[in-house]
């Protein structure tokens, strides 16, 4: 009797023991990872990997599986299938406005994204009727090879020198900086594109062609482009000037004085997704100092945490400071009412 007794006791006691090391039938332990889909752009996946993917799949059991792309590409995939199993898109702020417009996205409800709280003023103003909030601020300046392009380009009007005829490419019109290339025509023209919906920069983009060897849809293209001498001048992103100056040492970047033209990259729930909780653990996550502060240095990405700060180094080629304070703002309600007009003008004089 003592020692049946004695058994169970000993027997309930390793079994104590087992659990309290995790031996025991631990739900949490043992739970299979949640699957979050993520649509994002396809610049610097092993860096993104490292500093923002699986970080974030270790902390909340999480196995992402993305789909990645040019901004445009990926909205028009979520709008002829809506419900498609994509949880979390990351766009530029023209699609993300075009898919808001389209009722494809969740409103997003702050409260469940605390980081929202420490966003940067123009930010908090882009995501305060319920769009999804901005996670980086990007601009684009002139990336030239100085020996090649023959003289020193300051400003967005040094690219209508003649002396430049079959030596740059610019970005397509359905890209991100597409829509920012009119804008500069426009001001070439020394005309707000806003009071003629674009006719006079069509006509600086007509002055413009016969120095555009071609126009791309992926700055990543860029850097072989310099590299083989095809072009000595483009317009870009900055974020990825560091894809195009670490192969091309003789190339340098310029953000004209006379200002710049800011995009910001955003992240959106689909409203059909079924991990909507999971998705607003994802933007939180996005936009944390903890996060960012990684981002800036590893994919080249202005912070939107007003918690961040940069050093000297690595606020270089980003739209921070000074050259935020130089950005003009591209409307994207305008653009995407003119965008299929243009496209139309565009592929015309660009793409024949």
């Amino acid at each position: 009797m003592n020692k049946k007794l004695g058994l169970v006791s000993l027997t309930l006691v390793t079994a104590s023991i087992l659990a309290a090391c995790g031996g025991g039938d631990d739900k949490s332990a043992s739970k299979e990872p949640k699957t979050l889909v993520i649509s994002t752009f396809g610049l610097e996946e092993d860096k993104m990997q490292e500093d923002v993917f699986k970080p974030f799949e270790e902390k909340y059991n999480v196995d992402i599986v993305l789909e990645t792309g040019t901004s445009s590409e990926r909205l028009t995939k979520l709008k002829s299938n809506p419900n498609s199993t994509v949880d979390v898109i990351e766009l530029s702020q023209s699609n993300a406005a075009d898919g808001v417009s389209a009722d494809l996205f969740e409103k997003i409800d702050s409260s469940k994204a605390p980081n929202m709280d420490n966003l940067i003023d123009s930010a908090k103003d882009l995501a305060a009727d319920g769009s999804g909030p901005a996670y980086t601020l990007n601009s684009i300046g002139i990336v030239y090879n100085k020996q090649t392009a023959g003289k020193e380009i300051k400003e967005w009007d040094d690219l209508w020198d003649s002396s430049l005829k079959g030596k740059i490419s610019i970005p397509d019109i359905t890209t991100t900086f597409g829509p920012a290339m009119l804008y500069a025509a426009s001001g070439h023209e020394n005309v707000d594109i806003t009071t003629d919906d674009g006719k006079a920069a069509f006509q600086g983009i007509t002055d413009l062609a016969p120095n555009v060897v071609k126009t791309y849809s992926k700055s990543s293209d860029l850097a072989n482009m310099f590299q083989s001498g095809e072009i000595a001048a483009a317009v870009v992103g900055d974020f990825a000037v560091p894809i195009i100056t670490e192969s091309n040492p003789d190339v340098a970047y310029v953000v004209p004085e006379s200002g710049t033209y800011a995009n910001f990259n955003t992240i959106n729930i689909n409203k059909n997704s079924k991990n909507k909780d999971l998705a607003y653990k994802y933007i939180d996550w996005r936009l944390s100092q903890e996060v960012q502060e990684k981002t800036a240095v590893s994919l080249n990405e202005a912070p939107t945490n007003k918690n961040v700060v940069l050093d000297e180094e690595t606020a270089k080629n980003k739209t921070y400071g000074d050259v935020a304070d130089r950005t003009n703002k591209v409307d994207s309600l305008f653009v995407n009412k003119n965008l299929e007009s243009w496209i139309n003008q565009w592929n015309r004089i660009l793409n024949k």
